[in-house]
């Protein structure tokens, strides 16, 4: 039985109970949850050994995707989809691991720059194999237009809320 069986099954029940409740929208956030969800849970489990979390191994790839692997507390909370009070706490842990450090800005003294540490690059690097293998294996089994399809509707759809 598939695990998104039984919230079909409550949305079956909501919308006889009120007629006018839009299924296709529910379905479709509901199951960006649950994909979510499973997605966090399976690179959770991956980076366990590692000593840290998926909201940090996404920090610490927004740091790595960038020339001097360093960006300002704003860029990154942008980049990784955080609210600000959450890239404090997290960015807190991943500098007290010794991955990240928080420097003052070349060009201006009063910002502060958070940089990948070589421990922080060294452990990214050393992670990466394994987390290619993961995201293949998430989508394992889409055919490739269907992938480039989804990533397509993915975006138009962000894209819509975050103009709304």
């Amino acid at each position: 039985m598939s695990s998104f069986l039984p919230t079909e099954q409550r949305l079956a029940v909501t919308r006889q109970r009120y007629p006018v409740f839009p299924r296709e929208p529910a379905i479709l956030v509901r199951l960006i949850k649950h994909i979510y969800r499973r997605v966090q849970d399976d690179t959770n489990a991956l980076l366990r050994p590692y000593g840290i979390n998926h909201p940090e191994y996404n920090l610490l790839m927004m740091l790595y995707g960038t020339d001097g692997y360093s960006l300002h507390p704003t860029e990154l909370a942008d980049a990784a989809g955080e609210k600000s009070a959450n890239i404090t706490r997290l960015t807190n842990e991943l500098a007290d691991k010794g991955l990240i450090a928080r420097n003052a800005s070349e060009e201006d003294r009063r910002k502060v720059t958070l940089t990948l540490t070589d421990e922080g690059l060294a452990l990214i690097e050393n992670l990466l194999p394994e987390i290619c293998e993961l995201l293949k294996w998430q989508v394992d089994g889409l055919a490739p237009r269907d992938i480039t399809q989804l990533e397509r509707l993915l975006k138009k759809y962000l894209d819509r809320l975050e103009r709304a």
